[in-house]
């Protein structure tokens, strides 16, 4: 069940919020559609609910709030907009990916596959999939981790009728499980074919929330639709039989010649067009929208705009309640004329007022166009207000509970609003000889609702399988080490051809006019685009648009970059060594003296650049920036790194292992010393110092930046 209290958004400059004290419920084993024309407010409203956006109010799934639950995605499945899938996994690796980020079985996808239909196209790549098909993984995204709740966003926007009536069944039959289903549409007829429960929002708030058949029956009304090339003549005939025959009908001339014919049927309409002998190209039975005021009784008298329709609203007459029908659907229709119902709705007479149940239709936050004023004698006990209507929330204070003197009359006209302390004032002539009641104290008002701030994503529940899968559901990996080897191959055969380079610049095929090899540029473009497709295809938060900023992803991404580094180091050198061999034969494939702290070296150089790439791509989320980060080191790092150290740092690096064991008294086991000496010597040339501190400022940054986004 969802219960969502006083949703407001924060306003932007001097316009009003996009959501304004928005409360309803959704009760679980039904589909709760969110009704309203685009801009009215809906998908803001969603992601108040789910803390996606900034605002005031609060939100229960099931009776706890969602950053109150471990594990939301569990809670709540979302579906806000298309896949942010890389184009080139396929489906059955998204889904496997996820799974690993949802802490469930590999064989859960599948499962979820089968269920939504797309077990015949799990090979196929996001990119190629059509809008229906899309859809369709959405849907089994979101029932991965096998939610009580699903959450959806116009879930049939550009789907035909087809996969309308397929999604819709599987949200029905989702519900019918004792899940909860909350879905946003602006149909009203897709509203009341497909919902259990419709809540109407109308500029941000509040306009209706009823049961589906109240809805069909106070919002929906029958009419004729025609098409002819002589709409005018044809409407002017219909509105003169209709006066001859004192009838109730009404002719709404529309764009494109096409009329709207409320209060007759098809076979009147038809007479009428032959009898003047008009031609007519199309005559339809269609449900026309009558506006979200449908339903409610016309104002008596002007009140101020605070006061609102009661239960006395439904003593209006028969007449002043078909003119409000007939001017809403007038005014408000906006269906188009080629579009007829596929299933029977009930809908009010032509000459029978809708019933104003106030079961049925809560007026909670008037709009301006329809305007419920209130009746200048109201009811003993007005309606209460949208915004109290939860069992958990602060009660509105009754008329008894304000303390007044016993000799002040009570106010016949309660206050409607009571969120603000209101003073009770005398009839004139009295108001001298009685004092003014007290004013409540500020502690007994009713609290405002509580913020909402944007908290980010929860980190992967298995983020090493999950970044396994990441890394290797795609193509780009293996590609860019393919290229690397044969670059590296290359640039080793013509450095061994032009001569003058050193043994080991040529196994790594490294120029001296270049500030990095290929196989470290290809390590570092690795290393960014580990977190640069996370930013730009956000599996993990769709709905955010960002990456969780966890130290568990970014060891998972280190680890994997590094292990990909070494694989990536050695199979370069080989390759260079044994193109080298065939090539040119023995003499300039032969190993180094000195190949262990060589070896050292470069793997240390390849891990640095990977991890560089890592970092630099986490901090900025780009991949352009990654790479340039990597860029960066030998080109910017390692001359300023030469300037403020020179001289000797390699041959004090030397003497570095038997200085610590004197010091430390530490003996260093299976010859430690020279492992210990490998890596100080990496470590005081330039390009390790300049890696080493490159790092460690990014490592930092990130840090920096993650503490920062969790104290927001």
């Amino acid at each position: 069940m969802i219960q969502a209290f006083g949703l407001t958004s924060n306003s932007r400059k001097d316009l009003p919020p996009a959501v304004d004290d928005v409360s309803f419920e959704a009760p679980a084993g039904r589909v709760t559609a969110l009704l309203g024309d685009p801009g009215a407010g809906k998908t803001t409203a969603l992601r108040l609910m789910l803390e996606l956006q900034p605002g005031r109010g609060i939100t229960y799934f099931r009776g706890h709030p969602l950053h109150r639950i471990a594990q939301p995605s569990r809670e709540v499945g979302v579906l806000l907009g298309d896949v942010p899938g890389h184009p080139g996994r396929t489906v059955r690796g998204h889904l496997r990916m996820l799974c690993a980020a949802a802490g469930v079985s590999a064989r859960r996808a599948d499962e979820v596959l089968e269920v939504v239909g797309l077990v015949s196209l799990r090979d196929e790549h996001l990119g190629t999939l059509s809008r229906g098909m899309d859809r369709r993984l959405g849907l089994a995204c979101a029932l991965l981790p096998d939610p009580h709740t699903l959450v959806l966003d116009e879930p049939v926007n550009g789907l035909s009728a087809r996969e309308s009536n397929w999604l819709y069944g599987m949200l029905r039959a989702h519900a019918a499980q004792g899940g909860t289903v909350l879905v946003t549409t602006s149909d009203p007829k897709e509203a009341a074919r497909t919902a259990d429960r419709v809540v109407t929002l109308e500029r941000g708030r509040v306009v209706a929330d009823q049961e589906a058949a109240d809805f069909a029956r106070t919002r929906l009304r029958p009419r004729v639709a025609v098409h002819s090339p002589h709409a005018a003549r044809l409407a002017a005939a219909l509105t003169k039989e209709a006066r001859t025959a004192h009838r109730s009908v009404e002719v709404v001339v529309e764009s494109g010649n096409r009329l709207s014919v409320y209060g007759s049927t098809c076979a009147d309409v038809g007479e009428t067009a032959f009898r003047h002998g008009v031609l007519v190209l199309k005559l339809a039975d269609e449900v026309g929208d009558m506006g979200p005021g449908a339903g409610a009784a016309p104002p008596r008298e002007p009140q101020p705009a605070r006061a609102t329709s009661g239960p006395h609203a439904a003593t209006a007459t028969a007449s002043e309640a078909v003119d409000k029908a007939t001017t809403g659907a007038a005014t408000t229709d906006k269906d188009t004329a080629g579009e007829s119902t596929t299933s029977p709705i009930p809908a009010p007479s032509d000459t029978t007022p809708p019933a104003a149940d106030s079961d049925a239709t809560t007026d909670r936050q008037p709009h301006a166009d329809h305007k419920p004023l209130g009746d200048p004698h109201p009811p003993a006990d007005p309606p209460p207000h949208a915004s109290h209507q939860s069992p958990t929330g602060p009660k509105p204070p009754t008329h008894a509970e304000t303390p007044t003197d016993p000799k002040t009359p009570a106010d016949p006209k309660p206050s409607k609003n009571h969120k603000a302390p209101t003073d009770h004032k005398s009839p004139p002539e009295s108001a001298a000889n009685h004092p003014r009641p007290p004013v409540r104290p500020l502690e007994s008002l009713p609290p405002l609702p509580p913020p909402i701030s944007v908290r980010p994503a929860p980190s992967p529940l298995r983020p090493l399988r999950y970044e396994l899968r990441r890394a290797t559901g795609i193509s780009t990996g293996f590609v860019t080490c393919a290229a690397v080897l044969v670059v590296s191959a290359l640039t080793a055969v013509v450095l061994a051809r032009i001569g003058h380079t050193p043994q080991a610049r040529l196994f790594a095929a490294w120029p001296q006019q270049l500030p990095l090899p290929p196989a470290a540029l290809g390590a570092g473009l690795l290393g960014a685009l580990a977190f640069g497709d996370e930013f730009r295809h956000p599996a993990l938060a769709a709905d955010r648009g960002t990456v969780p900023r966890r130290l568990g992803l970014l060891t998972a991404k280190l680890l994997l970059a590094a292990a990909t580094a070494i694989a990536l180091a050695v199979l370069t050198v080989g390759c260079d060594a044994e193109v080298l061999y065939l090539i040119y034969g023995r003499e300039l494939a032969q190993v180094p003296g000195d190949w262990l702290s060589l070896s050292a070296s470069w793997l240390g150089l390849m891990v640095g650049c990977a991890w560089a790439g890592v970092l630099a791509a986490g901090v900025f989320r780009s991949t352009t920036a990654g790479l340039a980060a990597v860029l960066a080191v030998p080109i910017l790092v390692v001359p300023l790194v030469q300037k403020v150290v020179e001289g000797s740092s390699v041959r004090t690096a030397a003497g570095l292992p038997m200085r610590m064991r004197q010091v430390f008294l530490l003996q260093w086991p299976f010859g430690g010393e020279r492992y210990l000496e490998a890596a100080a010597r990496v470590v005081a040339q330039p390009v390790g110092s300049a890696l080493t501190l490159s790092l460690t400022a990014l490592l930092c940054a990130y840090l920096f930046t993650t503490l920062r986004s969790r104290v927001r």
